[in-house]
């Protein structure tokens, strides 16, 4: 596989894009309708945040995954993320445009801790955002402010403003998101389907025993999502993360054989996968307020 092109700042960008000097040292956006087609390159390494609207055909690979912007959507990434295409050319029917930021850009700014608290950065390109033509409009509008801002108004209140729009951008991004979630029901249900039967196949097996609990990372493998996605799709549809989910099922199980069997306690927890019986009575009186052994007597009366 080739290797990917790394790009570290805002001017190198602009010299591997045929562009001529930057407005500005740390932030540019891209009309992808207005590039040459011929960069030559297949993969980039960006060390810049990326902000995209694409429409048009083409396929980039994040990952191990493939997505096709044949609709307009939105994707993300954070520094030292690689984003490959299909060939080294821009299509030519594409249309969108690139905001890239330079992570000094967000120095001693109220968005340089707040902006590793959007999931999205960490979603795969399979798990893009798809706007609405009113979203998308809305979008577009504070991309345009943005642009104006830096490249007619560098003063020094035009880092507070610009900030400002950045922030407003990654908030409508995570409000369309989570309507993204809540629409998408079939997609999503289908997720929470193969959730339930990939959990209750593992708890069934002799996994548990071997192997210890299921990772959030093994779920996130299984079902073909990123760990990020499928933690703020389960938020946003149940109110539980990936791991609660796993603790869940967990205490169904062990109620089941707390009730139905004569086994120890402490068999109990070697066959859930615990080697301390005492990580096990823990987990167990936190999601239920009792016991293992209230849990059974209760039961039992």
């Amino acid at each position: 596989m080739e290797k990917p092109v790394r790009i570290k700042t805002i001017s190198e960008l602009h010299q591997i894009m045929g562009l001529p000097k930057p407005h500005h040292p740390l932030i540019e956006l891209i009309d992808l309708s207005k590039q040459k087609k011929d960069t030559g390159i297949f993969a980039v390494l960006f060390d810049l945040y990326v902000i995209t609207l694409k429409r048009g055909c083409d396929k980039l690979i994040y990952g191990q995954q493939q997505y096709d912007f044949d609709e307009g959507v939105m994707a993300f990434l954070s520094p030292g993320q690689i984003l490959r295409g299909e060939s080294d050319n821009i299509p030519e029917n594409i249309e969108g445009w690139m905001l890239f930021i330079h992570p000094d850009f967000l120095w001693n700014t109220s968005l340089s801790k707040k902006i590793k608290q959007y999931d999205f950065f960490a979603y795969t390109t399979n798990e893009a955002l798809f706007l609405s033509d009113k979203e998308e409009t809305i979008i577009n509008g504070i991309v345009e402010n943005i642009k104006n801002e830096y490249q007619t108004n560098i003063d020094q209140f035009s880092q507070d403003i610009i900030i400002s729009h950045v922030e407003t951008l990654l908030n409508y991004s995570e409000r369309f998101y989570q309507r993204q979630f809540i629409t998408r029901k079939k997609t999503n249900h289908q997720i929470l389907d193969r959730l339930e039967v990939l959990l209750s196949d593992y708890f069934n097996s002799d996994d548990l025993v071997s192997k210890g609990l299921p990772t959030v990372q093994y779920i996130s493998d299984n079902l073909n999502v990123s760990p990020t996605y499928l933690r703020s799709l389960l938020k946003t549809l149940t109110g539980l993360n990936t791991q609660q989910h796993i603790h869940e099922k967990l205490i169904e199980k062990a109620k089941e054989k707390l009730s139905t069997t004569d086994l120890t306690i402490s068999e109990i927890a070697y066959e859930l996968g615990f080697e301390h019986i005492q990580s096990f009575s823990k987990l167990f009186k936190e999601k239920t307020s009792q016991s293992p052994l209230e849990f059974r007597a209760s039961f039992n009366k």
